[in-house]
């Protein structure tokens, strides 16, 4: 990577290789009178025009996943809009030619005659009715789930004190560095069909493809290659994917299709966009009686396969680290003429966090308590795990009241509440906020791996689990290397090959470590048992007097007596050295799943100052405490909390994602739609504690994401706590320059 030589899908250069272009919706909900191709099948170097009547019977629309006991409406992404588009960018038709430059010219000449409709962008607007997005679901509810736990209204009715909040959460867009892509190519031959994508794994999107084209999974092969960036948004294959997939099939020769940056703003699946009402039942002290929430979230157009689960996963963490004995939670998923929605880093985990820490800070404010004792009052202990919450997860493990301990050490606090006070005397706008946190993490359950050592006595390790830039080869070789006693040097890791890997779920949610490694190491654990019993058949030995040792197997009580691991794989492919029970070779694989969903956890502080005359929010203090479990690389583990930060931040002070009222996208660049630079991100004080999860070998939880999920609500409540004094309790995200220094005009 350092020197170049990394290869992502457009890099790739194959002989005969045609080029696809989308022609895409220019209206976010419009009837299709008609689409003219003639002028475009006509155009210099033009192979195709794909339509929605081209695809009639041909493929099927996106499956959509569906857990929790929530009720899902049906409505997949189609490949191509055929009736009506609801969202401006929705793909209309395809052009491929010889060149990208032809097809971009041709797909000029299509010409779509629109009938156009009301827009509807606010979910709140699309749930009052006026315009169905979808004529099969008048009221434009795609998810609805409903969960109660406890007396809730009995605690609301008699509590010594009510707090309300409501808050919203903007939309948010992915931006990987590389724009989404693909490559098709088929062999009638062997009627295989094989696909380079720019994605998080091979397995999911193959598995939606063979849904999609209607292809059997063992005639799809799925590469994925060097990967710059994904946080989520890659985790489905899109219906360019398909086309791509369609257009090889058709033309018999391979097909390239590359998003530009335009495209990835308008129709690469958005992250967040949830609105919630929460009320919580208190006593006088502080103590938290019962939650309610009733939570709306923008799922755009239509459903990718995982686009249920962000809000179900804010819904059902919402009660966060706290031992709260009643709740009551509602969700309803909208739809609205924009771009769909799905998982993006976090999931649903920073917008639970986010409504619950800020309620929090809001009951602290009522009862005019200090934000860390209230935390402190109501958080589940550490004797009481597992501990199942009202809404019905069973967090594993944890030590919540230490988390908030180390990081109120680190940020400093007493320190920074005398130095608030002091420069209020002056004017000026500081504020601290503290963010307690708990995730799921381990989604999908389970992970495959596989083992093959080489007679040389190389290792090669074939992974389910695919990076993106989160260092699995690292972190994997180091577990072989454990497991096996040799060095990380003999041993290669290879991923994101279907073929390779037939069967794997992939990374996301945090799982690589817990799942994938556990998986692994039960695939080393077998090599280590075939081979500790061909060192003793070599060193006429009891098989159960032989122990590994330092990449040497010796007979216990006589260590002079031993033989080195690459012997034992060189003689593991000799059939006169090896007893006749044992077959030749030297290769394992295993599946591992979790028995239940793991629940990292921790604390994060920020201190704050909001500039008067500007309204600039300057971080000036940003603390990490993450209990992640077992962490297998220090350094890699610190990394993804500060790459995570760094997208946390972002998200609460600049980036959001903005259409107006006729649906169209207004933050359609980086002109317009705001990331952090590096100058604008702070200095990062991370430090990590274990207590070990009990349902996986390493012990380990997940750190991916963690820093996504706390450092908007530690945010939030700096800022909210910063502009307090002009009695300003609470500010939507993002916390820009403007917004600030309006409210602080209006407010002094």
């Amino acid at each position: 990577m350092l020197r170049g030589q990394g290869q992502y899908v457009d890099d790739l250069v194959l002989p005969r290789m045609a080029f696809l272009v989308v022609v895409r919706s220019a209206f976010a909900h419009a009837r299709l009178r008609r689409i003219g191709v003639d002028a475009a099948r006509g155009a210099p170097g033009v192979l195709s025009v794909l339509t929605g009547a081209d695809l009639a019977g041909r493929v099927g629309a996106q499956p959509v996943n569906v857990s929790e006991d929530a009720q899902v409406a049906r409505i997949g992404n189609p490949v191509l809009a055929s009736d009506k588009v609801r969202y401006v960018g929705e793909p209309i038709a395809a052009v491929v030619a010889e060149s990208r430059d032809a097809a971009v010219d041709a797909a000029a000449l299509v010409v779509v005659d629109y009938d156009p409709l009301a827009a509807v962008v606010d979910p709140h607007d699309a749930l009052r009715g006026g315009v169905a997005v979808h004529d099969a679901v008048a009221d434009n509810v795609l998810l609805r789930w409903r969960r109660t736990a406890g007396d809730v209204e009995g605690a609301l009715r008699s509590a010594g004190r009510t707090v309300r909040g409501r808050f919203h959460i903007p939309r948010l867009a992915g931006a990987p560095m590389e724009p989404r892509g693909a490559i098709a190519t088929y062999d009638p031959g062997t009627d295989l069909l094989t696909l380079w994508l720019s994605a998080q794994d091979p397995h999911r999107p193959l598995a939606q493809l063979s849904r999609v084209l209607n292809r059997p999974e063992d005639r799809i092969r799925v590469v994925v290659p060097d990967v710059g960036g994904a946080f989520g948004v890659k985790g489905a294959a899109g219906p360019e994917v398909a086309l791509t997939a369609l257009a090889a099939m058709d033309l018999g020769r391979p097909v390239k299709w590359i998003e530009t940056r335009s495209e990835d703003f308008l129709s690469t699946y958005q992250g967040r966009g949830m609105d919630a009402e929460v009320e919580m039942a208190v006593t006088r002290d502080g103590g938290i009686e019962a939650l309610r929430a009733r939570i709306v979230a923008d799922l755009g157009a239509y459903l990718y396969p995982s686009s249920p689960t962000p809000p179900l996963n804010a819904a059902l963490l919402i009660t966060g680290v706290y031992a709260i004995p009643a709740a009551e939670v509602e969700l309803l998923g909208v739809a609205t003429t924009k771009a769909p929605t799905g998982p993006y880093r976090g999931a649903g985990r920073p917008e639970a966090c986010y409504f619950v820490e800020r309620m929090v800070d809001l009951v602290a404010g009522a009862l005019e308590l200090d934000p860390a004792e209230v935390r402190r009052r109501n958080f589940i202990r550490s004797d009481q795990f597992p501990y199942r919450t009202p809404l019905g997860w069973v967090y594993d493990s944890g030590d919540y009241p230490r988390a908030l301990r180390d990081a109120l050490r680190l940020v400093e606090y007493d320190r920074w509440r005398d130095e608030q006070r002091r420069v209020r005397m002056e004017g000026r706008f500081l504020g601290v906020g503290l963010a307690m946190y708990v995730e799921r993490a381990g989604t999908g359950l389970w992970e495959s791996a596989a083992v093959a050592v080489e007679p040389s006595g190389r290792v090669i390790v074939r992974m389910g689990s695919t990076p993106q830039g989160q260092g699995h080869e690292t972190t994997f070789a180091q577990i072989a290397a454990d497991a096996l006693g040799v060095p990380p040097d003999d041993i290669i890791v290879e991923h994101g090959d279907s073929a390779l890997v037939p069967r794997g779920m992939g990374t996301f949610g945090s799982r690589s470590a817990s799942v994938g490694g556990s998986a692994l190491l039960a695939a080393a654990g077998k090599i280590q048992a075939k081979a500790a019993r061909i060192a003793a058949h070599l060193l006429e030995a009891a098989p159960e007097d032989i122990q590994p040792e330092g990449g040497r197997y010796t007979v216990r009580g006589t260590p002079g007596r031993a033989v080195a691991f690459r012997d034992v794989a060189a003689a593991a492919y000799q059939p006169g050295r090896l007893p006749r029970e044992i077959e030749v070779g030297l290769n394992a694989s295993a599946t591992f799943t979790l028995p239940a969903f793991l629940f990292p956890s921790g604390a994060y502080a920020a201190v704050v100052e909001v500039h008067r005359e500007s309204g600039a929010v300057e971080v000036l203090r940003l603390v990490a405490v993450d209990d992640a479990g077992r962490i297998i690389n220090p350094l890699l583990a610190e990394g993804q909390v500060a790459g995570a930060v760094a997208q946390g931040l972002g998200e609460a002070l600049v980036e959001e994602v903005v259409y107006d009222g006729s649906g169209q996208l207004v933050t359609g660049t980086f002109m317009d739609y705001g990331l952090l630079r590096a100058a604008h991100t702070p200095p990062l004080i991370s430090a990590f504690f274990e207590t070990l999860s009990p349902h996986n070998p390493l012990g380990a939880k997940g750190v991916g994401e963690a820093g996504s999920v706390a450092t908007p609500a530690a945010v939030a409540n700096a800022v909210a706590d910063a502009l307090s004094p002009l009695g300003i309790t609470n500010v939507d995200m993002p916390f820009s320059p403007e917004k600030l220094w309006r409210l602080i005009s209006e407010k002094s």
